[in-house]
C-alpha cells in the first residue's frame, strides 16, 4: 500500500520549486532593480547664492526643469554655501551673477548628485543663453573655462560663463566612488556571518559573554575592512579612527540584530535577518547614488536600517569630519543595543542545581530552554532516590 505521506511531500516539494522559489527570486530582483530604475532628485537640498533677479530666475529654471526635485536654501555669499556643503546641510549649490554661473558640488557626498548638478547648471546657462541677441557672433560660443577641481566645463553662451568647483572632492584613488558603494554588501553579509557563527558555537556560554564576543569580532572585522578600503585601495582618506569606528558600529548593528533574532526565534531569525539587511537594507540604502534620489518610501525605510545609516555615517566620517552624522549614529546604536539585549536576556544557559546533602544528590529541574531553544523537562527519579532497576543491574555486573 502506498504511503500517502510520500505523495504529500512530493507535492509540497513541487510547489516550493515551481512557485515559492521563483517568487522569492523575483522579489529579490525587484528589491534591487526597482529603486535603481526610479533614481531622480526628490527634495534634494541645494543652495542658491544670489538674492537678486538672477537668483530668482535660477530657482524658477530649476523648478521648471525638475518640479519638486530640489529643496532650495538661500545663502548670502559663496563662502556660506561652501560651509553648508562641508557641514552636509546641502549637496551643492549655484552661485548666480548676471554674467556667470558657478556650480558648487561635492563628489564625496555623491558622484551621481554631482553629475546631476553639473547637468542642471548647463541647462540653466543654456536657458539664459536663449536671450542672447541675434547679432552675437558664433565664435564667442563654446569656449572652455577651467574649474577649481581641475576639470574643464563648456561655456554655454557668450553671456553666461559656467565653472564647476568641487568643494569636497572624493579620493583620487576612487574617483567614481565604486569602492565605497560596492563594500556595503560584503560588510552586510559579513555581519550576518559573524552572528550565525556565534549562534552555532559557544551555546553554553552566558549571554553577556556572547555579547562581548560579538562586539570584539565586529571591532576586529571593521579594522580589517578599513585596512583594505584605505590601506590598499585608498577610498577612505580622512578621520582614520572615526572611520574605523563607523565600520565597526555598522557591522555591530547588523550582527547584533541577527544574533538577537536567532536568540529569540531560532534558525528562522537568520533568514529574517538576511531579508531585512541584504534584500531590503542594501538596495534601499542609497549608497550607490544618494538617499534623496530614491523614492520617498524607500529613502525613509533605508535610512532606518543599519546598511543605509552605516553608509551615510561612513561618508560623514571619511570626508566631512563627522558633520551631520548624529542621526545615523543614533540609528546604529539603537539596533545594536536592542540586538545585544536580546542576546543577553533572551536565553539563559541551562544549569543543574544540586540538592542539599543527604537527599541522595537528586537533580532539580533545569531552568530555561536548552541551547536549541526547546524547553527541558527533568527526568523523574524513582521514589526514595534509588536508581532505576536497570542501572542497579548494570552496577552489579
Amino acid at each position: 500500500m502506498k504511503n500517502p505521506m510520500v505523495g504529500l511531500l512530493s507535492w509540497r516539494r513541487a510547489v516550493a520549486m515551481t512557485v515559492a522559489l521563483p517568487l522569492v527570486i523575483s522579489l529579490a530582483v525587484m528589491a534591487y532593480a526597482w529603486p535603481a530604475s526610479r533614481v531622480a532628485p526628490r527634495d534634494l537640498p541645494v543652495g542658491i547664492v544670489g538674492t537678486g533677479v538672477a537668483g530668482q530666475h535660477a530657482v524658477e529654471g530649476l523648478e521648471r526643469s525638475r518640479p519638486g526635485g530640489f529643496d532650495f536654501h538661500l545663502y548670502p555669499d559663496e563662502e556660506s554655501a561652501r560651509s553648508a556643503i562641508k557641514g552636509r546641510e546641502i549637496y551643492g549649490g549655484f552661485v548666480v551673477t548676471p554674467g556667470s554661473l558657478t556650480v558648487l558640488q561635492a563628489t564625496a557626498a555623491s558622484t551621481s548628485v554631482a553629475q546631476l548638478l553639473n547637468a542642471s547648471g548647463r541647462q540653466l546657462a543654456a536657458d539664459a543663453g536663449t536671450s542672447v541677441p541675434r547679432g552675437a557672433t558664433a565664435s564667442a560660443r563654446g569656449t572652455f573655462v577651467s574649474s577649481e577641481s581641475g576639470k574643464r566645463s563648456v561655456e554655454a553662451s557668450a553671456e553666461i560663463r559656467v565653472r564647476t568647483v568641487d568643494v569636497v572632492p572624493i579620493s583620487a584613488d576612487d574617483p567614481r566612488g565604486v569602492v565605497f558603494s560596492s563594500a556595503l554588501l560584503p560588510l552586510t553579509m559579513c555581519g550576518i556571518l559573524i552572528a550565525s557563527l556565534l549562534a552555532m558555537s559557544n551555546l553554553h556560554m552566558p549571554g553577556w559573554k556572547r555579547a562581548m564576543e560579538l562586539v570584539a569580532a565586529c571591532a576586529a572585522t571593521g579594522f580589517g575592512a578599513y585596512l583594505v578600503a584605505q590601506g590598499v585601495l585608498g577610498a577612505l582618506p580622512h578621520q582614520h579612527v572615526a572611520t574605523w569606528s563607523a565600520l565597526s558600529l555598522t557591522m555591530l548593528a547588523i550582527s547584533a540584530t541577527c544574533a538577537g533574532l536567532v536568540t529569540l526565534i531560532g534558525p528562522a531569525g537568520l533568514g529574517l535577518s538576511a531579508v531585512l539587511m541584504v534584500f531590503v537594507g542594501n538596495p534601499f540604502s542609497g549608497s550607490t547614488s544618494a538617499p534623496e534620489l530614491l523614492p520617498k518610501m524607500v529613502d525613509d525605510i533605508g535610512q532606518w536600517l543599519p546598511p543605509g545609516a552605516g553608509a551615510n555615517l561612513l561618508r560623514g566620517t571619511a570626508y566631512f569630519g563627522g558633520h551631520g552624522t548624529g542621526g545615523q549614529i543614533a540609528v546604529l546604536v539603537l539596533w545594536s543595543v536592542l540586538g545585544l539585549a536580546a542576546v543577553v536576556l533572551g536565553r539563559r544557559t541551562p544549569a543543574v542545581a544540586h540538592g542539599p546533602s543527604g537527599t541522595g544528590g537528586t537533580a532539580t529541574a533545569v531552568l530555561g530552554p536548552d541551547p536549541g531553544g526547546y524547553p527541558v523537562s527533568p527526568s523523574p527519579a524513582p521514589a526514595g532516590g534509588r536508581p532505576y532497576p536497570h542501572a542497579r543491574h548494570a552496577a552489579e555486573r
